[in-house]
């Protein structure tokens, strides 16, 4: 199955978190070695959205915030390195459209 639409990245998940280096729980230095940076996050926004709508979704569980689906493969970098990826969505119970909510994981080998 796909993920149910509409699926929306907001800019500051990418800006303010994923491509930002953190103490804990760090995806910026993941996401360096495809040369991605707050500079480009639109050309990492597209490589998430790609994978999403190429690629079947899993629902993970479902809980009272709503149900989480799960998509795994490969996304492409700036420099042409890919990047073996988790994502997680979230659709909210709240909402019956659901903004789906992003959830970024290195896959491990």
């Amino acid at each position: 199955m796909k993920l149910p639409e509409p699926v929306i990245i907001p800019d500051e998940k990418l800006t303010k978190y994923l491509l930002v280096y953190r103490e804990q729980s760090d995806k910026s230095k993941f996401l360096l070695q495809a040369s991605f940076t707050p500079e480009n996050s639109q050309q990492l926004k597209n490589s998430i959205l790609q994978l999403v709508f190429t690629t079947e979704a899993i629902i993970d569980r479902t809980n009272e915030y709503g149900t989480f689906y799960r998509v795994e493969g490969e996304i492409t970098g700036i420099n042409n390195k890919n990047l073996a990826v988790i994502t997680i969505w979230l659709q909210r119970k709240a909402r019956s459209k659901g903004a789906i909510k992003l959830k970024l994981e290195r896959k491990e080998s």
